[in-house]
């Protein structure tokens, strides 16, 4: 098996643990081969994550005139919305990357290897992770450049922000992909949340214009607090940076909790589908 079966003349391997350093050793090593592998799957088909990337860069210019005429700020407003919201269905490719392999009947396999479910599902998602990243720094940069976004005073709330976003999300597709039975129920549950989660959260429309009910709802979506997160952060302010973004790490906890309980407990088999 990929992480368990030794080469007949390269140790890949290390040898058995005898102290917490060479099990830190060994996890690494069993996280770091799921994660190459999954790295080469997402660069072999890497159609989704490129549209995610080109298809708020054309929503950007086409609707800031008038987010720009329509509230101040617009500029702000268009840019972290359409990242906030593209981000979000990161929720279907981090589930995919889990369901497949249920998919595939290769589930059963990795759960028999010595990487305990934390480690599956770390190795599963720390590529995309890497994509989130990349995908949200792209469009901050586009969104300075282009769109008329301001310069983030502190880049580092910035980073933190996409940090703690990206680990919400990831965490909550690794969840999903436990309860689904079918990549079908994964898209329809993943694309209408993320729609939904996004609308609701102001990302499409600001909070201020939206109807009493909408702007009291908004609070129970992660949109809403990624979003507030994320404008924060562009302006350098940290204290408002720093309470929505203890929310989205709560949100995360939980949810790669369960996902992690589930898998634990062979509820994600691959018989299951």
């Amino acid at each position: 098996m990929l992480l368990d079966t030794p080469h007949t003349q390269h140790r890949v391997e290390p040898p058995p643990s005898t102290g917490a350093l060479d099990t830190l050793r060994g996890a690494a090593y069993r996280i770091g081969a799921l994660a190459k592998h999954n790295t080469l799957i997402r660069l072999r088909d890497p159609g989704q994550m490129i549209s995610y990337v080109a298809m708020p860069m054309v929503l950007m210019l086409v609707l800031k005139p008038l987010y720009v005429r329509a509230v101040e700020g617009g500029a702000t407003q268009v840019a972290t919305g359409l990242m906030v919201m593209f981000s979000v269905f990161a929720i279907s490719i981090a589930g995919n990357a889990i369901l497949v392999e249920r998919t595939w009947r290769t589930w059963d396999r990795l759960r028999a290897s010595r990487a305990p479910a934390t480690e599956l599902l770390l190795g599963k998602t720390l590529p995309i992770f890497v994509v989130m990243v990349v995908q949200q720094s792209i469009l901050l940069v586009y969104g300075c450049l282009v769109i008329g976004l301001p310069i983030p005073r502190a880049p580092q709330y910035v980073v933190f922000a996409i940090a703690i976003w990206a680990f919400a999300l990831l965490s909550i597709g690794a969840a999903l992909a436990t309860i689904v039975r079918s990549h079908g129920e994964l898209s329809v549950i993943s694309d209408v949340g993320a729609l939904t989660l996004s609308s609701l959260g102001g990302a499409l429309v600001p909070l201020s214009i939206m109807p009493d009910w909408a702007q009291v709802a908004a609070h129970i979506s992660p949109g809403y607090w990624a979003l507030t997160m994320m404008q924060a952060a562009v302006r350098g302010d940290a204290a408002g940076t720093l309470a929505p973004a203890g929310v989205l790490l709560a949100i995360g906890l939980v949810a790669g909790t369960f996902a992690v309980r589930r898998l634990t407990r062979g509820w994600g088999r691959g018989h299951l589908l």
